[in-house]
This record gives structure tokens, sequence and C-alpha cells, in this order.
């Protein structure tokens, strides 16, 4: 297999994909040749290196030694705006675009093939997983009418590189080519590998509000988090921070059988049920704090419908959008809305 490219001219070229990108535009650029006959001494790709690693750490485990996970230059690609950022980062290496959809089996492997070969470079080149069905504007942008389907960009200029299955081998040759390329073009990446999310340091008023909250400093994390957001309006981890905090006060002065036995008392007690909905939260009881905001919600009068919906959309944020208990249960508020 060989591939048509020619980044010559990188700072031209890399406007232009990035245009195309914006444009949701197939990336079309002029002068093309073939990779020169005399690009030689290319860095040897390994398509097993992947699975040594992970036959090594298995065996590492087996005798009780802990051995680190191997290190991977696959990065997730979600948004326009990181698109952009990783064709931009083609200007220091070759980025491969691995364009695949959960539904297609052969896009999936086509992926891990190519994660393999990428890693196995140890950054010189980097693997940017792209999910059209996400981001079906990747696949607008390379002229890419299907899955699987992988694009190398180099200096900005992208070259499909396979477009439906195609052995390790011939993918190992290919990317090869892309290495030497990149290498004649005096682009040799030096990319970073994946930093997994337990790894990453927080932000500075992160770090500060959890400082607070292990010394039980509640209000010094509450007052972290509203920093943070008045910095950054947009902080939804800061947000909900700020919300776990809330909480937290909350109970922190609460005592569990006092609060049911008022509950239970007057099933209208507003103040009680609230209290109790806190509690069951903060001991995992998701699901009971729920059902008895929601049965509140039915129950009082048009006047006090607002907050107890206003109360049950901020547990919804302390437990998350996605959580199918959040979701079950909001589904649940808007039926009774109605």
């Amino acid at each position: 297999m060989s591939i048509i490219f020619d980044p010559a001219d990188r700072g031209a070229s890399q406007n232009a994909a990035q245009g195309n990108v914006a444009q949701g535009g197939a990336a079309q650029n002029g002068a093309a040749q073939e990779i020169p006959a005399s690009v030689r001494n290319a860095m040897e790709l390994n398509p097993n290196a992947g699975a040594q690693n992970a036959a090594a750490q298995s065996a590492g485990e087996q005798g009780g030694e802990q051995i680190p996970s191997a290190p991977t230059w696959r990065y997730e690609v979600n948004t326009p705006e990181e698109f952009q950022k990783f064709v931009q980062l083609s200007s220091q290496g070759a980025v491969i675009f691995a364009l695949y959809a959960p539904h297609s089996p052969s896009s999936l492997q086509m992926l891990e093939g190519v994660q393999k070969l990428v890693d196995s470079a140890a950054g010189s080149m980097i693997c940017a997983a792209v999910d059209v069905t996400k981001l079906p504007e990747a696949a607008q942008a390379f002229g890419v009418s299907g899955v699987p389907a992988g694009v190398a960009v180099l200096a900005g200029r992208p070259a499909p590189i396979y477009t439906g299955p195609v052995s390790a081998e011939d993918l190992g040759d290919v990317l090869s080519q892309v290495l030497q390329l990149a290498a004649q073009y005096q682009l040799p990446g030096g990319f970073d590998p994946v930093v997994p999310e337990d790894e990453k340091p927080l932000p500075p008023l992160h770090a500060e509000a959890v400082a607070a909250l292990d010394r039980g400093d509640l209000e010094g994390a509450r007052a972290a988090y509203r920093k943070a957001i008045t910095e950054n309006p947009g902080d939804k981890e800061a947000k909900l921070g700020l919300e776990q905090v809330e909480l937290l006060a909350r109970v922190k002065d609460l005592d569990m059988a006092t609060e049911r036995a008022a509950a239970a008392a007057d099933p209208m007690n507003i103040d009680a049920a609230f209290n109790v909905a806190d509690l069951d939260l903060v001991g995992g009881h998701v699901e009971d704090a729920y059902n008895r905001l929601l049965r509140l919600f039915s129950a009082v009068g048009p006047d006090d419908k607002a907050r107890v919906r206003e109360r049950l959309v901020q547990l919804f944020d302390v437990v998350g959008a996605s959580d199918p208990r959040t979701v079950k249960a909001r589904a649940a508020l808007t039926m009774a809305l109605f």
C-alpha cells in the first residue's frame, strides 16, 4: 500500500485543513506526490506491542507485582473544538484519525489495530479516535462516507490511509510510510501519552476545596468552589462540588431518627421530607430519596411544587444527570408536571 501526501507547504495546508473542518467540508488539497522512494529508515512498528504489554502486565499481577498499565497515545475526539486541536497538533507530528462507529465491528477492530501500532511508536504519532455517530462533522471534513476509515494528517494536510478493513501488515506498512514522511519534513512527534483520569492533577481551586473537605472545613470548600465558578462559569465540576458541599452542610447536624419520625408523623412536612431525602442520599439510598420527593411533589399544592422541584433538581445534579436512577426520576418528574 502507498499513500499520496505532500505536506511541503505546511502553513498554507494547515490553514486550509482547519478551514475545511470548520465548514464541515472535505479537506481537498492541490499538488500531491507519491512518497519519495528515497525516504527510508522509518521506525519499525510492532502490531503485537499492545498484546505483549498486556501479557507482561498480567504476568506481573499473577506474581503479586503491581505493574502500571502500559501508556497509550489514543485520544478520544468528541467535539469540533477537539477536532481542530488535533489538526493543529499535526504541525508537531503525524496525527492518525481513526473513524469508527460503535455498531460497526470492523471499524472497532481497525481502531484497535491503529491504536496498537501508534502505541508501539511511543509518541512519534498519535491516534485520534472519532466516533462518527457523535461527531459526523469529522467524516464530512475528510470526505468520508462510511467506516472504518483512517486519515493521516501531517502539517494540516490530510491523506486517506484506509477505507474499509485492511490487514495488520498493510496497516503497519502505511503507517511506516507516514512516519517516513514525518521524518523527512522534520515532524518528529514527541507526543505525550494520555494521562489517566485518576492521575490528572486537580485545578488549584478544586484541590483547595478537597483539602478543606478533608479538614472538615465546609465553609472553606464552599468558598473555593464559588471562586472557581466565578473565574469559570462553565466549570461543571466546581458546580457539582458546590452542590455536594451544600448537601453535606445540610445534613451535618441532623439526626436520622428524629427526622424520620417527623416525616412519618406529617407526610406533608416539606422540611422533614427534605431532610430525610438528604440523609438518604448521603447514605447511598438514592432511589429512596428521589421517590420520597416525587411523592411529595404530587401531594403538595401549586405554591409548594416549585420548591420541591428545585430540591429534586439539586439532588439530580449531585448524583449525576446520566445516572440511570436520575434519568428515571427526571422522567417521573416530567410526567408529574403535566
